[in-house]
């Protein structure tokens, strides 16, 4: 880990006639780095990973491999592993030669092949399925053939382009994590493309999250869901609240905001927010798993008086969504076995500390 920058790309842009489909963007991925790009539909993240495969051209900027400007060569100059949401396994060729499908093409010799292949085959747990047919094994096996083939001739780069999309829930859980490993006990820098965020969390030592055709915020899963950056991250990962509110104070390491006449709330600043201003109306950043209920006003940093609208049950924890005196609507997630003080109707007390929460911008005010 950390051998330099495997991958820089530089003032990348697209442009489909005037459309912007990627709207300069910097970006650098570190040797054995798993970075996820992770955006909605038409955030430009797919014309991304194909401007990186080769499958497109740059309107401007540079793409640099292991300090090689590769924007301008083809695909297959480009020598990048490459893994697909459809597999595109060649049915009339065993698992082995699937496999060796690349070597073969590099006229790697014939006992080399054997022995890459075999190691492969081990590293993805399919030793024994060597003589096999695509059509013969399961989904998630099928996909462990595509990874193998995608690696085995040892790519300085490893594009995977929604790759666990054809997977049910269960399967695709598991894969996160088999997909995981592999690359770490390979060592390769890896790229995906998701629109999933739990598969980006569960994966990812970085997340890149673009929002038309540009980059919102790079960080690791922790950062990116505890300190998002502004409103469009912080309402794309997860659940979260946004309570409205003007700052009346700020500290070094914490900031009091006047939500209403009634509430104000203590909240924990990061040195690196750049929130100085007094007066200015930022968003209150709270995490429903955050809030908790409290017995008396004293027990947290913040508490609020609110009327239970509506529970759902979901196993281990109880949904409630609740509103303030004054109408502000608050969604907190409560352990189940505290269910009894949720009920619809009740008048109960939430509570949470200043480090829990976080002050953002609304881009939404800002013209």
């Amino acid at each position: 880990m950390g051998l330099g920058n495997s991958l820089s790309i530089e003032n990348a842009s697209k442009y489909y006639k005037k459309f912007k489909a990627v709207d300069n963007i910097n970006l650098t991925v570190n040797q054995g780095e798993f970075l996820t790009i992770l955006g909605p539909s038409g955030s430009g993240k797919t014309s991304l990973l194909k401007l990186i495969a080769g499958f497109e051209q740059l309107s401007s900027g540079s793409i640099i491999l292991n300090d090689q400007d590769i924007s301008k060569k083809k695909p297959y100059e480009r020598q990048i592993g490459m893994l697909f949401q459809n597999y595109a396994l060649f049915p009339h060729m065993t698992i082995f030669d699937n496999i060796a499908y690349p070597l073969r093409l590099r006229k790697i010799p014939k006992e080399e092949i054997k022995q890459k292949v075999e190691h492969i085959l081990k590293l993805v747990h399919l030793e024994q399925f060597g003589t096999r047919y695509p059509q013969q094994l399961s989904g998630g096996q099928q996909q462990r053939v595509a990874l193998a083939r995608a690696i085995v001739f040892n790519p300085p780069l490893l594009l995977l382009d929604e790759p666990l999309g054809a997977l049910d829930k269960q399967l695709r859980k598991q894969m996160q994590l088999e997909i995981k490993h592999i690359q770490e006990q390979v060592g390769i820098t890896t790229i995906s493309v998701t629109h999933d965020q739990e598969e980006a969390l569960t994966m990812s030592d970085k997340i890149c999250v673009m929002n038309k055709g540009r980059i919102e915020q790079i960080d690791s899963p922790e950062n990116l869901y505890k300190n998002p950056k502004n409103r469009f991250v912080a309402e794309f990962i997860g659940e979260i609240n946004l309570i409205k509110g003007n700052v009346v104070s700020v500290s070094d390491e914490n900031a009091k905001v006047k939500v209403n006449d009634q509430i104000v709330a203590d909240i924990g600043v990061n040195k690196d927010s750049g929130i100085t201003m007094r007066n200015k109306t930022m968003l209150i950043a709270l995490r429903p798993e955050n809030i908790q209920i409290a017995r008396e006003q004293t027990q947290f940093h913040n508490t609020i008086k609110v009327k239970v609208l509506e529970t759902i049950y979901v196993g281990e924890a109880v949904n409630i969504k609740t509103k303030t005196e004054t109408g502000e609507e608050i969604m907190a997630k409560i352990p189940a076995h505290m269910s009894e003080f949720t009920g619809r109707g009740k008048d109960i007390l939430l509570g949470w500390n200043r480090k829990d929460a976080c002050l953002i911008q609304d881009e939404t005010l800002v013209k």
